[in-house]
């Protein structure tokens, strides 16, 4: 009995002495590298953990073990030595070959400045201008053109982009063209300069959702609730609110009383707001579901990226008792109460050669 016994501790040491062994040796290949390999582009924002640097090392494929490079980086007392910047790895460094750049070559990447407008979508799209085309470039092209990234890399990264947090939950609406429309806040940006397209593209993404992140905050969620709208419904609100309303601001809370009128009106059968009329034309087979004019309710999601005054517009209308509106040639606002009211203004506008008036061009 005592033998067995015996037997079976030392079948059970040999077992453990072999784990051990094992990962003791999968942790010093991962420490000492190996055979360099491809050179890899990533980066590491201002505040972020060393826990999260080395999730971010495994991610890319330039350490196999997280855990192991944290451990070496308490050992070696270097977790509050790392710096944020931009740095170009390859996957056969060593642990001390990447902690030694992370001390030494942090924050020395150029950048560049770049503003979304109010207002912008993913894609480019045309409209027509009183019998004039005018193309509104979207934010991928702006990206493109400031030598950011290239179009399709961050096509790529907005699908790639994970949809984990609370707000960006609501994104997963499959009836959109993209699932990131208008959750990508417009502001003006430093983005890094990096060699690396794919890279710079995903670093992009991520540094506009968070923003959006930042933006949205729970008084908002609870005013949308209130309304009986997901964040997801007042964020398309909103975009279609910032796409009317152009220059004018002021009259943002006042337009989308407007619409919430007519949503919650029997004498409308659609919401019939211009702008959704060729916003699905930039995209191939569209279908019309973001046509107002043609499709009930709200569209399935967001068409371009609603600066904070319109979101904050479409949780707080204007109650009234209008239902029409136009504009003139200046952005100035005309609200009506009635269609024959909305008619005269613009029969005035136009004898006054003050009209303006978009619309889709096929």
């Amino acid at each position: 009995m005592k033998k067995k016994l015996l037997v079976i501790i030392l079948s059970v040491v040999a077992v453990v002495l072999a784990v051990v062994i094992g990962v003791s040796a999968f942790f010093i290949a991962d420490m000492n590298g190996g055979k360099k390999g491809n050179d890899i582009e990533i980066e590491i924002k201002q505040g972020t953990y060393t826990a999260e640097i080395a999730e971010i090392l495994k991610d890319e494929g330039i350490i196999n073990s997280s855990l192991g490079f944290r451990v070496f980086a308490k050992l070696k007392k270097y977790e509050s030595k790392f710096k944020y910047g931009v740095y170009k790895f390859n996957t056969g460094d060593s642990y001390d070959e990447i902690a030694n750049k992370l001390i030494t070559q942090g924050a020395k990447a150029k950048t560049i400045k770049v503003t979304i407008p109010e207002g912008t979508g993913i894609n480019d799209y045309v409209k027509n201008v009183n019998g004039k085309n005018v193309t509104v470039p979207g934010i991928a092209s702006i990206l493109e053109k400031a030598g950011v990234c290239q179009k399709a890399d961050f096509i790529e990264a907005l699908e790639n982009a994970t949809l984990d947090s609370k707000l960006l939950s609501g994104a997963k609406d499959k009836n959109t063209y993209y699932k990131l429309e208008g959750y990508l806040f417009p502001e003006t940006y430093e983005f890094y300069k990096l060699d690396d397209s794919k890279a710079a593209a995903k670093s992009v993404v991520e540094k506009m959702l968070s923003e959006t992140e930042n933006r949205i905050t729970d008084d908002m969620y609870k005013k949308a609730e209130k309304l009986g709208y997901s964040m997801h419904e007042i964020l398309t609100m909103a975009s279609i609110i910032q796409m009317e309303a152009g220059v004018d601001t002021n009259s943002l809370p006042k337009i989308a009383g407007v619409f919430y009128n007519r949503l919650n009106s029997p004498n409308f059968a659609t919401l019939g707001s211009s702008p959704t009329c060729y916003y699905g034309d930039s995209f191939e087979n569209d279908d019309e579901r973001y046509d107002t004019y043609k499709a009930k309710g709200l569209p399935p999601g967001p068409l371009c990226s609603p600066g904070i005054k319109a979101i904050n517009a479409a949780l707080n209308p204007e109650g009234s008792e209008y239902f029409y509106f136009v504009t003139d040639k200046n952005g100035k606002f005309y609200f009506h109460k009635t269609y024959a009211e909305q008619n005269a203004t613009i029969n005035k506008l136009k004898n006054d050669g003050n009209w303006i008036y978009e619309y889709f061009n096929k």
